[in-house]
């Protein structure tokens, strides 16, 4: 299975204590030059700089193809994490693309790009009985409470899902 990932469920995943499900879900992902930049640049943030730099399953990728990041970036106004992202998706044809981000979720979803967010991995996860209900509500509350916005309409489905 190729996973990509942008940034955003990465740091999600870091604050709620469970970068760990990437390997458990998916084993190796993929993240271009750009997303590994934004993730270790802030030294604000050097403990969650070294789990990405000591993660074995996180492989840094570099995007050949920079004339299409660049053609993305410009008529789109992505980031350059978001625009790397979802070009290396589209070039090793990832069975999926992890991102949150609304507009570049919308841009990948037009290229036929599979997707799947921080909410849907934390399905997944309890699907796999990775993680309880309990857990999954603790890590939400975190992430609120962090400044992560999720959806009335996400959490709701989420809530669903989990019986809740």
């Amino acid at each position: 299975m190729i996973v990509v990932s942008d940034t955003t469920p990465l740091i999600s995943l870091m604050k709620i204590g469970q970068l760990k499900l990437i390997y458990q879900l998916f084993g190796e992902i993929q993240i271009p030059e750009a997303v590994f930049k934004e993730l270790v640049s802030n030294k604000k943030f050097s403990e969650e700089s070294r789990q990405i730099q000591e993660s074995s399953f996180i492989k840094k990728v570099k995007v050949t193809d920079v004339k299409s990041v660049d053609l993305l970036r410009r008529s789109t106004a992505l980031d350059a994490g978001e625009s790397e992202a979802i070009i290396l998706s589209d070039s090793v044809k990832a069975d999926v693309l992890l991102m949150d981000e609304v507009k570049g979720h919308k841009i990948a979803q037009q290229m036929g790009i599979p997707l799947m967010g921080t909410i849907g991995m934390l399905i997944v996860a309890y699907n796999a009985r990775l993680l309880s209900k309990e857990e999954i509500q603790a890590c939400i509350n975190i992430l609120k409470n962090t400044g992560r916005h999720i959806s009335d309409k996400l959490y709701s489905q989420l809530m669903h899902k989990l019986g809740m």
